[in-house]
């Protein structure tokens, strides 16, 4: 398993998740970035705020653009 390093990730950079939102998408676009990142749900835009340690952990993979 490669490890991803947030340091390589950017704005509108989209990531896939390990779990799925609620919505039932597991693709999300980073809005934001820093010591929390900002994330918006692909399918339902809905947008959270997550510390950069966890979503370390919950990201599978990132699809660049």
């Amino acid at each position: 398993m490669t490890m991803i390093k947030l340091s390589e990730l950017n704005e509108n950079d989209k990531i896939i998740t390990k779990k799925n939102h609620p919505c039932g998408n597991n693709v999300w676009v980073i809005l934001k970035k820093g010591v929390d990142f900002k994330l918006q749900c692909e399918k339902c835009r809905h947008t959270v705020v997550i510390p950069s340690e966890t979503l370390k952990k919950s990201i599978k993979s990132v699809i660049k653009e």
